[in-house]
């Protein structure tokens, strides 16, 4: 079945799933809702999968784009959830997501404020990381080992730093997302290749074990979808539909540095943050040429919002951390953006930064929620949540088939087409090209008129806020949003076939 998202598609498919019965129903489309549709569509069972805004609306667009092998759950002595992150970063590395997740490394800088004892426990857990990749059987040639470095090599990497009493850095590597936010594009489409129904702006309104109540967003029409189990995989917002969930969001904040901020950064970089022993800071150069800096970890209150907000306080307080170690401090001025996301942690007591990161399936007859948990492992996430549900459904279905599984894109690599093309596009970067070559106007960042067309006849795009906010990263920054609003628009009002 084609893979293609689009509007024609999506009206279709309400009305085939109000006149039907499914086997399964997931609400919400981030990482772990399109996982579990995909997942249950791999088992042959069918599917429905709403959310109520667009793919990637919440915690999954807002993240460092890390898929990382749990060294921090390692310091913890959470063995398992290292495990697991390092297994399912295999996973993607080799066989579902290549063309998105590859190794990136970073630099820990050495300065007077970091001991050589805090170093050499650093170093240690960076091998017992490199231990948990061999146990996960990732190859080396895909993720290097960790080594310690000059400070003549450790400039090299990062020429930013202060060379006042640098003493070299320690160097790691870990997995690295080319954008969150096309992941879950890429999540959701492979669903609705292998059968799923994949339906942006439609809201549940009420969940049961059979099945929900639900609105169309942009008709306002409401009706039912009857479904044999249901998995509630909202996220941060779990509990508004499953009053059994509780959870304590927590706020991860992130900057955005204009191009040239940091120049001739190659490496990430990893902060240790003052007074913490296993927290680090993180600085992220992406391939646009921005820079991200993250991530606070702060409790959150109150009502969840749909798109939370970056406290100034949180700026200040990332900013202190990254200026601690460079030769030139980058004033206020220079943070073009900041996003932050909210964390959907398992309720209990004490910092929001020392909660597990395990994810928990929770189940009222044929309701699943599934809740916690990382983006590194939204796949293990979503087979554990349709294990559940086909058991609790007493469904008939197969063992979990998404290890095998490729992610749209993922297939043999094209030649001759641009480099940035490949990254984003994989396999299908082709078929892209040409329609880049056909409108090759550009809307912002180098991306293209052509990319968004691609976005609306086949990533499900429908307004411009999914083009500029989450099939492209346009909009993270504000200026850069306002300048590529004409071309968005001109994009979305004309009439080409889909």
């Amino acid at each position: 079945m084609d893979s293609s998202l689009n509007a024609r598609r999506r009206s279709r498919e309400l009305r085939e799933i109000a006149e039907e019965r499914v086997d399964v129903l997931v609400v919400g489309l981030g990482a772990t809702g399109a996982g579990a549709a995909l997942d249950a569509a791999t088992r042959g069972l069918s599917v429905a999968a709403i959310d109520a805004h667009d793919l990637a609306f919440g915690t999954s667009r807002w993240s460092s784009k890390l898929v990382h092998g749990g060294l921090r759950y390692l310091a913890k002595g959470q063995v398992d959830v290292a495990y697991e992150s390092a297994v399912e970063r295999g996973i993607l590395l080799r066989t579902t997501a290549p063309h998105l997740v590859k190794a990136h490394p970073y630099v820990l800088p050495l300065t007077k404020e970091v001991s050589r004892r805090q170093a050499a426990l650093v170093m240690s857990g960076y091998r017992l990381g490199d231990g948990l990749r061999a146990a996960a059987r990732t190859p080396r040639r895909l993720l290097p080992g960790p080594t310690q470095l000059n400070a003549s090599r450790a400039h090299t990497l990062a020429p930013i730093l202060s060379q006042d009493g640098l003493r070299g850095a320690l160097l790691s590597w870990d997995g690295r997302l080319l954008d969150d936010a096309r992941l879950v594009v890429a999540i959701a489409r492979t669903a609705a290749a292998h059968g799923a129904r994949v339906l942006t702006r439609c809201r549940a309104l009420r969940l049961t074990d059979r099945g929900a109540q639900v609105r169309d967003e942009l008709t306002g029409e409401e009706f039912t979808i009857r479904a044999g189990a249901v998995i509630n995989a909202t996220g941060v917002w779990a509990g508004t539909l499953d009053p059994q969930v509780k959870l304590r969001p927590s706020r991860g904040t992130h900057l955005v540095l204009a191009p040239g901020t940091l120049p001739g950064l190659i490496a990430g970089m990893h902060l240790p943050i003052p007074g913490e022993t296993n927290r680090f800071a993180l600085v992220l150069p992406q391939r646009d040429g921005r820079i991200y800096v993250g991530l606070t970890d702060e409790p959150v209150d109150g009502p969840v919002p749909d798109v939370p907000e970056a406290p100034e306080e949180d700026v200040r307080t990332l900013l202190e951390v990254l200026n601690g170690v460079l030769e030139a401090p980058v004033t206020r001025e220079a943070v073009a953006g900041a996003y932050a996301g909210l964390r959907p942690l398992l309720g209990a007591d004490g910092r929001t930064a020392d909660l597990s990161r395990r994810h928990a399936v929770l189940s009222d007859g044929a309701l699943v929620t599934v809740v916690g948990g990382k983006l590194t492992t939204y796949r293990r996430m979503a087979e554990d949540a349709v294990d559940r549900a086909v058991s609790s459904g007493k469904l008939r279905a197969g063992r979990s088939r998404t290890r095998r599984t490729p992610l749209v894109g993922a297939g043999p690599q094209p030649s001759g087409v641009p480099p940035r093309l490949a990254e984003r596009y994989g396999s299908e970067a082709e078929s892209v090209h040409e329609l880049v070559k056909a409108y090759p106007e550009e809307a912002g960042l180098g991306i293209t008129k052509g990319e968004l067309l691609w976005s609306v006849r086949h990533e499900g795009a429908l307004d411009e806020g999914d083009l500029l906010d989450r099939r492209t990263r346009i909009g993270l920054v504000k200026q850069d949003r306002d300048r590529a609003l004409s071309a968005t628009r001109a994009v979305l009002a004309e009439s080409i076939p889909t």
